[in-house]
């Protein structure tokens, strides 16, 4: 797996691709907006392309992963290890975003009157979030058939079955064969990946040009105060929170950020952090996390950790508040906080999730009038990419800690791959040769 460092040319790198496709993306979107709108298939075909492998790279990265643990004591420990810092992580991020809203107050003084907005536009949000329900989303878990959770795409469906079938096998006498094989269909699967991954560049070439050229950037101007206050909140959460972190268990979160900087710019590019599921359980695995950890956490954190869509929730939601002049008490806040952190569980599983969580949350509320969510529209898309950027980096980080916590990682691989003295063999997309 490790190879002896060599440089691949600056020009011929699927980071400098990928920054090419974003750039002309966003030129043409200012240039020839009309034109640029209809870029929108490019975009969504390569994150289709990419989801259509998720499921079984999910599938058969964990069967060899929980195979190889062989210990239900283990597995449940791992799980709940994952559960506690998902929960304690997102519950600050959702904090810091009440924190923050409520210094700057990006709303005062809009003096928006929510009566007069038109919520046609976002009732078909509202109407989406009826169905994401704490209740719901847990017996939702369990897929109705067996591939009924690989048609529907359903990330932890696909997981649950996955654990199942991994424990199953490592009972099983004569399941070595097997293991085997599900960890070579894994290495198959990622060479397929490999091949949709040089389609990147055109994918973030495409969804940049539409975001641009359908919202424009004059969108931004009326509520740039807003923007800022989620981006400077999301990279302010990564330095100091994910910062600290990171520090006490080891390594530095930017020279974490650099190791993953290719999926950070798909993610961009795209505003999809599913784009590279698959691409940062094989750069996890490469960095010294073990496999079974890394196909524990990665998937469920998709669900569960989702530190970016927090922060945003919670200063949207203030937003609205302020704009619409909506008074709200301390206790008034701090209920809100808590139906978010109920609700924004599921929200990854949706197109659009924190729209839609945000829609749900404030119906369920009923104090911010849920009408105000038109004022987000032309600039969700433009905050969904910090939304999403923020999430990855989060996820990277709970895998290394729970790992670590685990005894699952190697600390020195971990070290020399940060700091370059180790390079590892990478193929345009990132996905690992073998030995």
């Amino acid at each position: 797996m490790d190879k002896p460092p060599h440089k691949v040319p600056f020009h011929h790198t699927l980071y400098f691709r990928v920054i090419t496709g974003i750039v002309l993306g966003v030129i043409l979107g200012v240039v020839a907006p009309d034109f640029a709108s209809r870029m929108e298939p490019l975009g969504a075909t390569f994150i289709k392309l990419i989801r259509m492998m998720i499921g079984p790279v999910i599938f058969f990265t964990v069967v060899t992963g929980i195979a190889s643990i062989g210990d239900l004591k283990k597995l449940g420990r791992v799980g709940l290890k994952a559960l506690l810092y998902f929960e304690v992580v997102t519950t600050i991020a959702l904090c810091i975003g009440l924190v923050v809203v409520n210094f700057i107050q990006p709303g005062v003084g809009m003096n928006v009157d929510a009566s007069k907005l038109d919520a046609k536009a976002i009732q078909s949000y509202a109407a989406q979030g009826q169905h994401l329900s704490t209740v719901e989303f847990l017996t939702n878990i369990i897929p109705n058939t067996f591939m009924g959770a690989f048609s529907s795409g359903e990330i932890l469906q696909i997981l649950l079955l996955a654990i199942l079938i991994g424990l199953a096998l490592s009972s099983f006498e004569h399941g070595k064969p097997l293991i085997v094989s599900c960890d070579r269909i894994a290495h198959l699967l990622f060479r397929v990946i490999a091949i949709i991954m040089q389609a990147a560049p055109i994918g973030a070439f495409g969804a940049m040009a539409f975001t641009v050229g359908h919202y424009g950037l004059k969108t931004l101007i009326p509520l740039a105060k807003l923007m800022a206050c989620v981006y400077i909140t999301s990279i302010a959460f990564v330095a100091i929170v994910l910062g600290a972190i990171a520090l006490l268990h080891g390594f530095s979160i930017w020279k974490f950020v650099k190791y993953i900087r290719e999926e950070l710019l798909i993610v961009l590019g795209t505003s999809s952090s599913e784009s590279v599921l698959p691409r940062m359980m094989v750069k996890m695995e490469a960095l010294g996390c073990s496999k079974s950890v890394v196909g524990l956490v990665i998937p469920s954190g998709y669900s569960f950790n989702l530190d970016g869509t927090s922060i945003y929730l919670t200063i949207a939601a203030i937003f609205v508040a302020q704009a619409t002049n909506t008074h709200l008490t301390l206790a008034q806040e701090a209920f809100l906080l808590l139906i978010l952190m109920l609700s924004s569980k599921g929200s990854a599983a949706v197109t659009g999730g924190g729209f839609i969580t945000l829609a749900a949350t404030l119906q369920a509320v009923g104090t911010v009038p849920v009408a105000g969510l038109t004022l987000l529209l032309g600039v969700d898309r433009f905050m969904s990419e910090m939304r999403a950027l923020t999430n990855l980096v989060g996820n990277g980080v709970a895998t290394v800690v729970v790992a670590h916590w685990e005894n699952e990682l190697d600390q020195e691989r971990l070290t020399r791959v940060l700091n370059g003295d180790l390079e590892i063999e990478v193929l345009e997309t990132a996905v690992f040769q073998e030995e």
